[in-house]
């Protein structure tokens, strides 16, 4: 196993792979950084932890539209995918918002 440092949102971690995946996780960590700052820096959601869900959403979406041909986004657009996964956020920003008072 091979270490290596990175930084998602300015915050530094260290992350183990397997010797000859330095590359694609460092991609990883690149698209992941990029999804993130990208709903961070849209101000519509606050925290760390809601930006990774919505990062996360986003990406599953992508991924199951990439890979389920006949799945629950087949037919669909990336316009409508998109829709989608706006839909999901402003689902996700309601049920999560009261939370917002806690903190």
């Amino acid at each position: 196993m091979t270490q290596i440092s990175v930084n998602i949102m300015g915050q530094a971690y260290t992350l183990a792979c397997k010797e000859g995946e330095e590359t694609a996780l460092r991609q990883a960590v690149a698209y992941l950084d990029g999804k993130m700052c990208s709903i961070r820096d849209g101000g519509k959601v606050r925290g760390n932890d809601r930006i990774a869900v919505m990062a996360a959403l986003g990406m599953a979406a992508e991924m199951l539209s990439a890979r389920a041909p006949d799945g629950p986004m087949s037919g669909l657009t990336m316009a409508e995918v998109k829709q989608e996964i706006t839909t999901m956020h402003e689902a996700l920003d309601k049920a999560l918002g009261p939370q917002e008072a806690l903190f």
